[in-house]
């Protein structure tokens, strides 16, 4: 068999079932899935059996352990060639393994991964979230775009690794956050061969609501600094640029708030001019910002609303992460703690 599709699941039956309803609309045949239950109270197990009957499908349950630990074990199931790993949240499209098979008689490669993309049925929230994710003015297209401010890591929504490169690394590590980028550091620390499939994309969720989306991304700023302890030589500009933006943002604010106080509560003639400046000067910034985002989406995505939800997401998304960042920075490389995480439960749920 040449490929395992690997998909760990937490109290997510709706998606699982969308999920596998796209895998058996696959034009390539040569794959079997295992779905692995990472201790959920909500089990999607009649799901699952649904397709029992039409695609080559294996289920199991398990305690709860995060999901670099649920794809182990799904990984040590596994009879294919290589390992495909996606996330619950994600539907793919018919067809992604014939793009995975194109790429591989091209050029080999021991690892691999892919962009995501919004559906046409996700919701405006979700379309404006994936916008943040993959646009160049948020995350400088280090997750699959064509341009990019950093190398592409294959991340767990959609990488594929061979089987006996998965083993020799000993799989994901027990980091609760920020394990596939650590995995995939240590493939390109190993010397392997590891590519972008740029055709093998999917259509990923992500958050469904815009406070589990903060929360999401600020458990990826803790991690990258959790990362750096570990490999310090994999923190790269890119990654400072959210915290950059967050103590611009706090700047800017301290700025508009300094100028509110001296135009509305000055005494003399140059205490309200300099306070207008200030004003001005905080917001121009902000609002050109804020431009690009909506103008650059608005386009993308073919609608409006959408491109005023993507400005709201897109500040959430480098905040969110910049604060995580930050928080962690000074957690552990100030006062010295041990690596810890953040919404560590509400996170999953």
């Amino acid at each position: 068999m040449k490929y395992s599709f690997i998909i760990p699941v937490y109290n997510r039956p709706e998606e699982v079932d969308e999920l596998l309803n796209s895998l058996m609309q696959q034009t390539v045949h040569d794959f079997e899935v295992i779905v692995v239950e990472d201790g959920s109270s909500v089990p999607c197990k009649s799901v699952v059996e649904k397709y029992a009957s039409i695609i080559p499908i294996h289920y199991y349950n398990k305690e709860n352990s995060g999901p670099g630990q649920t794809r182990n074990f799904g990984a040590d199931k596994a009879e294919g060639e290589y390992l495909l790993i996606l996330d619950s949240d994600c539907i793919i499209p018919s067809g992604y393994l014939a793009a995975v098979d194109e790429e591989l008689s091209r050029e080999p490669a021991d690892a691999f991964g892919g962009p995501d993309r919004a559906h046409a049925s996700f919701s405006d929230i979700q379309k404006a979230i994936n916008y943040a994710m993959t646009s160049f003015f948020t995350t400088g297209g280090i997750r699959g775009g064509k341009k990019k401010l950093d190398k592409f890591y294959p991340r767990s929504f959609n990488m594929g690794v061979k089987a006996d490169v998965y083993k020799a690394l000993g799989g994901f590590s027990k980091m609760r956050f920020g394990e596939d980028i650590d995995f995939s550091i240590r493939i390109f620390k190993g010397g392997y061969r590891c590519r972008l499939f740029p055709e093998a994309w999917v259509w990923h969720k992500r958050r469904t609501d815009l406070k589990k989306f903060f929360k999401q991304v600020h458990n990826s700023g803790i991690a990258r600094v959790n990362l750096y302890k570990k490999y310090p030589e994999s923190l790269k500009i890119v990654h400072l640029l959210p915290m950059a933006f967050t103590v611009g943002v706090v700047f800017l604010l301290l700025l508009f708030l300094l100028g509110f106080i001296n135009f509305f509560f000055g005494t003399t003639h140059m205490e309200g001019a300099f306070g207008f400046a200030c004003m001005e000067l905080s917001l121009l910034p902000v609002i050109l910002f804020a431009l690009i985002i909506f103008i650059d989406s608005m386009i993308k995505n073919k609608n409006l609303k959408i491109g005023v939800l993507s400005v709201v997401a897109a500040f959430i998304q480098l905040i969110g992460y910049g604060t995580g960042f930050i928080r962690a920075w000074w957690k552990r490389c100030v006062l010295g703690k041990e690596e810890f995480t953040a919404f560590t439960k509400n996170f999953y749920k």
